[in-house]
């Protein structure tokens, strides 16, 4: 909004926006890089002047400081990040930026990379998901042919979503939009917050309608001297580090990510019918497994901290998918699983046979019978999978996984142990230290994820699964 209204340079951006040139976080980014070479010009120096100039997220490492990333997700995804970034900068920043500056008599000033770079970080590290009410988000003004439009017609146009939906006059009166809000976004994050932030939509509490506030999480009065916190959401350390730069020991939300990629079913004997079997069950590649998960496994580590003694309930739902011929019956193990049925799924698929294959296809006839025109739900397929396969299969292609994941992650660094003296000596490079938390805590997870997977390969194998 504030973009698009800029009496400066509003009219070209939403020119931009209007023709699929640029989408609203591409603006808000680009618009961060034309203010600070304006300088002196922008009526946003006295915010720019307060934020950072250079940032702690692995985009900003040294070629040093990135090698303590390697073997982990995040160290491929960080090369790939920036590349597409470097692209970005030469082939659309630069001359849009020259462009802009241009409206404003400042036809010597070029963007650097550094200059983009830093506006990318400003905006993925600071950006609040915000409500506000449509007419605020959406007002009507005036264009200079006399016509009215607003600003909802010119995202549309520009096919901008909102809150990953499209813009619509038909939606309700509140939308979630993102953008940047000085002040709020001067609070650091904390798992115990003593600060919520609101929107007030009338201005009853502020005085000024559709101010954002922040409201005491604490019941005491806050202290003079304490730092103000609010809660970035439930982020596991890669994404704590990706985004914001920093990370957090004995994060309760971590998590670990276990992929399969696509080449290799592929290049595997049986691709077609196994990616076919896949999307039938609409099963995915990518799984995040949540620390938590190992709370409630066979070994339950962590638990006695985490559910302040209750027993854990079996989880019926996980029994829904299992066989209707009496041939397999449930395992014993299902309710000490740690790992997402969604997974299983795939993992199965993956591992099957030709028997197997086989197998699956006559199961589904069976059910299907003589009805050409009906076909067998997600859920049916994932039965017959699983009445064709076992778990078996899916187990031990996950310890495969889970131990290529660990030889990844060891290979330049070592064991945990070894990350422990390296923190020792990591104290004075804040880089360093964050990158062997966060090594060190994938490696801790994928141990422990491990040792579950292992141990649930020797049931399912001795159940004939």
């Amino acid at each position: 909004m504030r973009v698009l209204q800029d009496p400066l340079i509003g009219p070209d951006c939403r020119a931009m926006l209007e023709e699929g040139e640029v989408d609203d976080r591409f603006l808000m980014i680009l618009f961060l890089v034309v203010e600070r070479l304006r300088e002196n010009n922008s009526s946003w120096k006295p915010y720019l002047d307060m934020l950072p100039t250079t940032f702690g997220n692995p985009l900003w490492f040294t070629d040093d400081e990135i090698l303590e990333l390697e073997g982990t997700t995040l160290y491929r995804a960080t090369q790939l990040q920036k590349k597409t970034l470097m692209s970005l900068f030469e082939n659309k920043v630069k001359s849009l930026v020259r462009k802009l500056l241009a409206l404003d008599g400042n036809t010597e000033r070029e963007a650097t990379f550094e200059d983009f770079l830093w506006a990318n970080s400003v905006f993925w590290s600071r950006a609040l998901n915000i409500p506000f009410p449509r007419s605020y988000v959406f007002p009507t003004f005036q264009e200079d042919n006399g016509c009215h439009s607003t600003v909802d017609d010119i995202l549309c146009e520009g096919g901008v979503s909102v809150n990953g939906a499209p813009s619509s006059s038909s939606q309700e009166d509140t939308v979630w939009v993102e953008g940047l809000v000085p002040g709020i976004d001067f609070c650091n994050h904390d798992l115990k917050a003593m600060a919520t932030w609101e929107v007030d939509g009338t201005g009853l509490v502020t005085g000024s309608p559709c101010s954002m506030y922040l409201l005491s999480a604490e019941r005491s009065l806050f202290s003079v001297g304490k730092e103000i916190s609010i809660s970035y959401g439930n982020k596991g350390n890669e994404e704590l580090l990706y985004l914001y730069g920093f990370v957090m020991e004995n994060n309760p939300d971590d998590y670990l990510m276990v992929h399969y990629p696509i080449e290799a079913i592929q290049s595997a004997p049986f691709s077609e019918a196994k990616l076919q079997l896949l999307q039938a069950q609409k099963a995915e590649m990518r799984h995040l497994l949540p620390k938590t998960l190992l709370n409630k496994g066979f070994f339950q580590a962590g638990s006695s901290s985490s559910n302040n003694g209750e027993t854990e309930k079996p989880d019926l739902r996980k029994a829904s998918n299992f066989s209707w011929s009496g041939q397999r019956s449930a395992p014993s193990y299902i309710d000490k699983l740690v790992f997402p049925d969604d997974l299983l799924t795939a993992l199965r698929t993956i591992s099957i046979q030709e028997d197997q294959l086989f197998k699956v296809s006559s199961l589904l006839e069976e059910l299907v019978g003589s009805d050409e025109e009906r076909q067998p739900t997600d859920s049916e397929v994932r039965t017959a999978v699983w009445e064709a396969c076992g778990d078996s299969g899916a187990f031990q292609l996950l310890v495969d996984i889970l131990q290529t994941k660990m030889a990844d992650l060891e290979e330049g660094t070592g064991t945990e142990e070894n990350d422990i003296e390296l923190l020792e000596n990591a104290k004075d490079g804040r880089n360093r230290w964050s990158s062997i938390v966060y090594r060190r805590g994938q490696k801790e997870m994928t141990r422990l994820f491990l040792r579950e997977a292992e141990h649930a390969l020797q049931l399912s194998l001795s159940e004939g699964n």
